[in-house]
């Protein structure tokens, strides 16, 4: 299973320079990957693109040398660190969660959600809530790869741990890919087989 963007180039409309120059990288699910770089310096926009979020770039992504399906789910799941941003206020929890897959209640017990916030809207429930669901809703058991951009900085240091353990267990049990980006030094190096340093790939 390998992820690979090769010769990544990317800037926004609006912008006279590029943000992402020729970036490479290649990654599979033998390891787990730490990606490290400073704030504004694309990491966020790469992850998108390494999902499949945008899709208007320059060079390529391939998933097992096949680029994403244009339609349907993606392989490739990206856990965003700022999860209102990418949830219908208008939709209740349980509809926000079945827009992905019919979660068991196991697996909400798994991440410490409780049955009552299904029923609520996503303004109705803190930062750290909404990350559960965040979390839960890209572990579609068709997700072959996960990419969690700074998923644990809303969190207390108590829910930082059961996340992070529960998101572990499910990756290496379902032999998924799994890069976590992240300023958390100690964290990375915790649970990372090897780090990867953004200014050491991108050509900006």
């Amino acid at each position: 299973m390998k992820l690979k963007a090769e010769n990544i180039s990317f800037k926004y409309p609006s912008a006279k320079n590029y943000l992402l120059k020729d970036v490479n990288l290649e990654l599979d699910n033998k390891k787990i990957i730490g990606l490290i770089g400073d704030s504004g310096s694309g990491k966020s926009t790469f992850c998108k693109i390494l999902s499949g979020y945008i899709t208007k770039y320059e060079g390529s992504v391939t998933f097992d040398g096949k680029p994403f399906p244009k339609k349907g789910f993606k392989p490739v799941q990206l856990i965003y660190q700022h999860p209102e941003k990418v949830m219908n206020p208008k939709w209740k929890m349980q509809q926000v969660l079945a827009e992905s897959w019919d979660v068991d209640d196991e697996f909400l017990k798994e991440f410490g959600i409780q049955k009552s916030w299904l029923t609520r809207f996503p303004q109705e429930l803190s930062g750290g809530e909404l990350q559960r669901f965040s979390v839960v809703r890209s572990l579609n058991p068709n997700t072959q790869f996960l990419i969690a951009d700074e998923m644990t900085t809303m969190l207390d240091a108590i829910t930082q741990v059961q996340i992070i353990d529960s998101v572990l267990k499910i990756v290496k049990e379902r032999k998924m890919g799994f890069m976590l980006v992240s300023h958390d030094m100690p964290l990375v190096d915790t649970i990372c087989d090897e780090k990867i340093y953004f200014k050491d790939i991108s050509g900006v």
